[in-house]
C-alpha cells in the first residue's frame, strides 16, 4: 500500500463569518452540538484510546498552522490530525489520496485534531469529517453536505496554478467542529486559540 499522504487535511476554504451572538437561535444550536460532540468523544482526550480504536498520526506529524502555508497568522491553527481510514474510505494514495467514504457523523469523527504540549502530551481540540466529492455524489447527493446551516469547506485543485489546493487529494469536502471556544466561529477551519508555536511532535 503507497504511503498515506493526508496533507489535504490542512486546507480549507477561509470564508470567515463573524461569531453569532450568546442569545441567537443558531448560536444556541451550535453550542448544544459542540457540548454534544465533546461528551461522544471525551474519551479522545487520552490518545491512547483513539490509536485503540484505529486513528492514525497524519504522517508528516504536521502541527497545522494557517501562517505556514500562505494565510494570515492571525486566523490560528488546526493542531495535529489523527484520522480513522476506513471512516475516510481511503482507497488510493496516489496519483491523489481517494476514497469511497461518505461518513458525516460528528460524534463518531473521521478525524481527531490535537494540540500538542510542551510536555509531549496531547490535547483533543476538535474533530473533523471528510468525504470526497464523486463518491458524496454517487450517493446521490447533489449539494455539498452541511452543518448547522453551513456548508462544509470544498476543495479541489486548479490545474492551472502552480498551486495545489486540494494539497494530494482528489476533489473533496470537510469540515471542523472546534470543541476549544474559536473566536472565528466553532465550525470555521483554523483557531486562533489553538498552539502551534514551538510545539513540535
Amino acid at each position: 500500500m503507497h504511503r498515506i499522504v493526508l496533507g489535504g487535511l490542512i486546507a480549507t476554504g477561509l470564508a470567515m463569518a463573524g461569531p453569532a451572538t450568546a442569545t441567537t437561535p443558531e448560536h444556541e444550536d451550535i453550542t448544544a452540538l459542540i457540548e454534544s460532540i465533546r461528551t461522544a468523544t471525551a474519551r479522545f482526550q487520552d490518545v491512547n484510546v483513539a490509536l485503540a480504536e484505529g486513528y492514525i498520526p497524519e504522517p508528516s506529524g504536521e502541527c497545522v498552522r494557517a501562517d505556514a502555508h500562505g494565510m494570515p497568522t492571525e486566523l490560528g491553527s488546526m493542531g495535529i490530525h489523527y484520522l480513522r481510514p476506513d471512516l475516510l474510505g481511503i482507497t488510493v494514495t496516489e496519483p491523489r489520496v481517494e476514497g469511497t467514504g461518505i461518513h458525516t457523523d460528528f460524534h463518531s469523527p473521521g478525524i481527531l485534531l490535537y494540540e500538542p504540549q510542551d510536555d509531549g502530551s496531547l490535547v483533543l481540540v476538535g474533530v473533523e469529517n471528510l468525504v470526497f466529492e464523486q463518491a458524496w455524489a454517487a450517493a446521490g447527493h447533489t449539494q455539498p453536505p452541511s452543518l448547522a446551516g453551513r456548508s462544509w469547506d470544498a476543495m479541489a485543485d486548479d490545474p492551472a496554478t502552480a498551486a495545489d489546493e486540494a494539497h494530494g487529494f482528489a476533489p473533496h469536502y470537510d469540515q471542523h467542529v472546534w470543541l476549544r471556544e474559536n473566536a472565528h466561529g466553532n465550525l470555521e477551519p483554523f483557531n486562533p486559540a489553538v498552539n502551534c508555536k514551538q510545539r513540535h511532535m
